[in-house]
């Protein structure tokens, strides 16, 4: 008597149909993977900004405290919009920058505009700034 024989491994027309499902799933799957690059731009982009505008609040509340005189470690003079990298722990990341918008008066809300080079935000791209230490 002959020992039978056991089939091991795959034919080619399994290993091809097999192949061609992973194309196809890789073809639907591919689209939303390129895009998590812009998702990430943006999501940078507003935690910059929600970090300005975190900034300027904690600075008018140090400043709030000793009645606007400025003081090291507690309230730093913002006058201008502009200015809000110097209260911003590392300053503006390289790139950012901030339109001119007078904050003269203390305690009242300016429009700010925040801006990267090179980069359009799909999101709002304002923070409210507080004036301070005037």
């Amino acid at each position: 008597m002959k020992p039978t024989q056991t089939q091991q491994g795959f034919t080619l027309i399994e290993l091809v149909v097999v192949i061609v499902i992973l194309g196809i799933l890789a073809a639907t799957a591919l689209p939303k993977f390129i895009n998590l690059s812009g998702d990430a731009n943006e999501a940078a982009f507003q935690g910059v900004k929600g970090a300005a505008a975190s900034a300027m609040s904690v600075n008018y509340a140090g400043c709030a405290v000793t009645n606007n005189a400025v003081t090291p470690n507690k309230c730093v003079k913002i006058s201008d919009c502009n200015l809000v990298g110097s209260i911003m722990q590392g300053g503006l990341p390289a790139g950012y920058s901030v339109a001119s918008v007078a904050t003269t008066t203390n305690g009242n809300e300016y429009t700010c505009t925040l801006s990267l080079t090179g980069y359009t935000p799909t999101g709002t791209a304002t923070f409210i700034g507080i004036g301070a230490g005037n």
